[in-house]
């Protein structure tokens, strides 16, 4: 699997911790390097070649389109991400993939990383999810997963008779998972289609989906008739 290698440009120390956590979602995407300021930056890509570079704006000694200025080769592409919405158009002028404003979400980051994919010309079919359980790092692959929940800020991961925890939305999980693999059936659960056993309907138009492991998951009336079609179509 070919990863996205990355470097994150910012002052503050907690808006790059805080990227290193969304990154953590992304499977192909490896944070190679930081800097905390401009001239950091230039001389980390010089060093790194990255393919990607998360870039603040304002910054001390050197702003994220003075790093630019200077020219790199090769260039990666450029992602900023900043507190201000006013130098977007300046952003896209230079050619940026994205704009993402802080703090920046899940789902927020997820739709930028298919953006980055597209520009790089990678497929976003190689999403993975990762999980940390007790220190240990699993990669899951779509196929192994049974379902997903919401579980207040996080999603539970449902495979093999085990629940991970991992903090990421479910709006963010279905951007970026395969389309035809994947069906929301509620407002809190994503259901791998190929673990479905079977549907019952219930009288107010919602219904109960039975997985091949025997647990049950509620489907919302708004997304019954979608789910039928879903499974009419695999059959």
């Amino acid at each position: 699997m070919t990863e996205i290698r990355a470097v994150v440009v910012d002052d503050e120390p907690l808006a790059r911790r805080r990227l290193c956590q969304l990154a953590d979602g992304h499977d192909d995407l490896d944070l190679v390097g930081e800097a905390a300021d401009g001239r950091d930056a230039m001389r980390v890509v010089r060093e790194l070649h990255p393919d990607l570079l998360f870039l603040d704006i304002e910054m001390p000694e050197l702003d994220g389109f003075g790093v630019l200025l200077h020219g790199m080769q090769p260039a990666p592409v450029v992602v900023f991400v900043t507190a201000h919405a006013d130098f977007a158009f300046r952003a896209f002028q230079v050619d940026a993939v994205d704009y993402l404003l802080k703090p920046v979400d899940d789902a927020r980051f997820a739709e930028c990383m298919h953006r980055v994919r597209a520009r790089l010309g990678l497929s976003a079919a190689r999403a993975r999810v990762v999980v940390v359980d007790r220190g240990e790092r699993f990669v899951l692959h779509p196929h192994e997963i049974d379902w997903f929940e919401s579980d207040d800020y996080y999603a539970a991961v449902h495979v093999g008779g085990r629940r991970f925890l991992m903090r990421e939305s479910l709006a963010s999980l279905e951007s970026r998972l395969p389309s035809d693999l994947f069906i929301r059936v509620h407002r809190s659960a994503l259901v791998n289609l190929d673990r479905v056993r079977s549907l019952t309907p219930s009288p107010g138009g919602g219904g109960t989906l039975t997985l091949r492991n025997g647990q049950e998951v509620t489907v919302s009336r708004r997304s019954r008739a979608s789910l039928i079609e879903r499974l009419r179509e695999r059959s």
